[in-house]
């Protein structure tokens, strides 16, 4: 799961939430399947599936709005939605500025994937989506890293030379391996990373954060999240 990091004045902004019955939710629309475009235009993915059902069990009516993953968070505190679903991990640090619901995804591994299996992944050159604490573990592993806004750019750099392997969420890499033919491998052993991906809102909104809460663990008892796990993940994914 994606995870950022926080540089940003602005984040140290706060901002409540007049408690209403439609709540906007901000998510990326480039990280599939957590949340992408899809063949007819419109917002779809496992985020997706699960926010409005999730809004539908606290009786609240959902608004999603697409924003660029380096700039969601501040959006978020400046009240230009309500709250974010954009495979989000769980942080310590993030914690600090904003609120999480529990998670709605176990927690998994960051992995590295190359187009061949001599990638020199500790002073080679890899490339991680800028503002993510992928990018963050690279540039301290002695790695050159390269910084791209979108994960598809990530995956670009690899493919055409531009960068040795690519770091992000193993969940995200594992269809793009899948469907390259031989193209993509895995190189490397899996990096454990993240707390598990929650919903972030404001640290004023803890009543909201308690009605998605209880929408969460409704949806972990009954199986259902389990269910929405497997169908965009796969049968191997991690589960409740």
């Amino acid at each position: 799961m994606k995870t950022l990091i926080l540089s940003t004045a602005a984040l140290a902004l706060t901002a409540g939430l007049a408690m209403a019955d439609t709540v906007r939710i901000g998510t990326e629309g480039a990280y599939a399947p957590y949340n992408f475009i899809n063949d007819n235009g419109d917002l779809d993915g496992f985020e997706i599936e699960l926010g409005n059902e999730l809004c539908l069990r606290a009786e609240l009516t959902c608004e999603w709005v697409k924003n660029d993953w380096d700039s969601i968070i501040p959006n978020l505190v400046s009240a230009n939605y309500d709250a974010i679903m954009a495979g989000m991990s769980i942080t310590a640090e993030r914690d600090e500025v904003i609120d999480f619901t529990q998670d709605y995804y176990p927690p998994t591994a960051s992995a590295y994937v190359a187009t061949s299996d001599s990638a020199d992944l500790e002073s080679g050159v890899v490339a991680a989506q800028s503002a993510t604490i992928q990018a963050g573990y690279v540039a301290e592993s002695g790695a050159t890293l390269v910084e791209f806004a979108t994960p598809e750019e990530t995956v670009a750099a690899v493919r055409n030379g531009e960068a040795d392997a690519v770091f992000a969420d193993r969940d995200y890499l594992v269809p793009l391996v899948d469907e390259s033919g031989g193209e993509l491998i895995f190189v490397g052993a899996p990096v454990p990373l993240g707390g598990g991906v929650g919903m972030g809102l404001r640290e004023s909104d803890g009543a909201l954060r308690d009605q998605f809460d209880a929408a969460i663990a409704s949806m972990k008892e009954d199986g259902s999240l389990n269910a929405l796990l497997i169908k965009w993940f796969g049968e191997d994914t991690q589960t409740y």
